[in-house]
């Protein structure tokens, strides 16, 4: 009913500014204003891959656009928790009960780019996707720039994918992999097949990681196996104001509250489910640090996998935790690249760590680690979270990456820089979606290569361009 009531307001909203457009209200961009775009997504959370994703979008965009000629906003619900981060852009406030706030914010823009990586899902949370559904579909309903940028697509409940059938058709999503492509194009979404953002990031410099984990008990020589778990059972997050009321006067539900009116799955069966995901992960590492001599660390990739981390530590004595309270995603990226073996059942995880080839391996509990996998060639290196045989598995999938390293970083390289080039194309459907929708906004001329799509590269992915593209000699040298 919750989510019932979300969608139907939004929609309503929608529809009014629609009306409102159709009457005269409102203003479309004119030459010679800058391009006020809103970047619309999930920050401020400290999930490390949605900001990192976030960071390379306005890099990419205000690069490809030109840094004079456009005014960016990104939401986050925490000002604390995104300090530091995306600079040059203005940071607005995004409140849970989000229908108004969206309603107000949209307009004095001249488009929306809806950022999060589970754009369309009911995997996650019906109220996020509903979020990202109404951010475009308000920008659409002013005839305005909506680009849903380096999304994924799922399962989405009959309500939720009615409504973007309905409002994203007049927007572009630009989908990180085929899989979504083909979902959306089914729905008549006009699409183009992208990739994720995240890959040219830059962290802090690998001096930082050495000091830091030297700090941690790290002796310098040994190599690191980092585990990034999650809490795979407490979602999908859903709206429930019969909860809430629940939690104000009884105080009931207060293990579950994700914030405000909006919960967490919980009970036995999660409990059941999450002990056994934590033991499978644990024992698997507990039999891996008797064969191999290895440094294991825990990253939490958000706030909420910092449980999950503590609660395998307990079974690894002494293993150092690093929880995105404390570290900031500059530092926990450039941690993760110092490593020489991964676990993670976090996606972003695994693409933040590639680009230094970090030899990783996946417990997923959606397509989206099972996608990369696969475009790297490495479905051998890809569990479940609910296989029953969680520890045994991950054991000897913890050994090939041992045995098989060089070949794994091998795919891994391979991968980043078909990525990158996939990233650069992306630069292209956006910079000619501004120039339909905006015939006279400055778009550069003359002859460019596909690096000048992509925002300034540090040296690690330069070096692996020039490892594994033959195209790239003029880039490095340009650098």
């Amino acid at each position: 009913m919750t989510d019932f009531l979300l969608v139907a307001w939004l929609s309503a909203l929608v529809e009014l500014r629609r009306f409102g457009w159709m009457l005269g209200l409102g203003k479309p961009w004119s030459a010679g204003e800058k391009l006020k775009l809103l970047f619309a997504g999930y920050n401020g959370t400290r999930n490390t891959g949605s900001d990192v994703r976030v960071q390379e979008m306005l890099r990419q965009l205000r690069h490809v656009l030109g840094a004079d000629n456009v005014d960016f906003s990104v939401m986050t619900q925490d000002f604390g928790r995104t300090k530091g981060y995306f600079e040059g852009t203005r940071q607005v406030y995004l409140p849970d009960v989000f229908p108004p706030f969206l309603f107000h914010e949209v307009r004095p823009n001249h488009g929306v780019i809806a950022c999060e990586g589970s754009m369309f899902k009911s995997k996650f949370a019906n109220a996020l996707t509903t979020m990202m559904i109404g951010s475009l579909g308000l920008a659409s309903a002013e005839n305005k720039l909506s680009i849903g940028y380096g999304g994924e697509a799922g399962q989405m409940d009959g309500l939720v994918e009615s409504m973007c059938r309905r409002y994203v058709k007049d927007s572009l999503v630009i989908t990180r992999n085929l899989e979504s492509q083909q979902l959306l194009s089914s729905l008549g979404i006009p699409t183009e097949l992208g990739t994720d953002t995240a890959w040219t990031f830059e962290p802090h410099p690998a001096e930082y990681a050495r000091k830091t984990l030297r700090q941690a008990g790290w002796d310098e020589k040994t190599p690191i196996l980092v585990l990034c778990p999650i809490h795979p059972y407490v979602w999908p997050v859903k709206a429930s104001i019969a909860k809430y009321l629940a939690r104000r006067t009884t105080g009931a539900f207060k293990d579950s509250q994700y914030r405000t009116v909006y919960f967490f799955q919980s009970g036995a069966e999660v409990q059941r489910k999450y002990g056994q995901y934590i033991n499978g992960f644990s024992k698997a590492t507990q039999a891996f640090l008797q064969r191999h001599r290895v440094f294991p660390i825990l990253v939490a990739m958000e706030r909420l996998d910092a449980d999950a981390c503590r609660k395998i530590a307990e079974q690894l004595p002494g293993t150092p935790v690093f929880d995105p309270d404390d570290y900031d995603m500059f530092q926990l990226v450039s941690i993760l690249r110092a490593c020489s073996y991964m676990v993670s059942s976090r996606y972003h995880g695994i693409v933040t760590s590639m680009p230094s080839l970090v030899a990783s391996a996946g417990v997923t509990m959606d397509e989206r680690i099972q996608n990369l996998m696969r475009e790297r060639g490495h479905q051998s290196l890809l569990l479940t979270v609910d296989d029953p045989e969680l520890e045994s598995k991950l054991l000897e999938v913890m050994e090939a990456l041992v045995k098989e390293a060089e070949g794994v970083r091998e795919g891994i390289g391979r991968t980043v820089v078909r990525n990158l080039k996939v990233m650069a194309r992306m630069g292209t459907f956006l910079e000619n979606a501004v120039h339909r929708q905006y015939p006279g906004f400055p778009i550069r001329s003359g002859v460019l290569s596909w690096e000048d799509y992509l925002p300034p590269l540090g040296e690690n992915l330069l070096h692996l361009l020039e490892r594994y593209d033959a195209s790239a000699g003029t880039l490095a040298a340009a650098h």
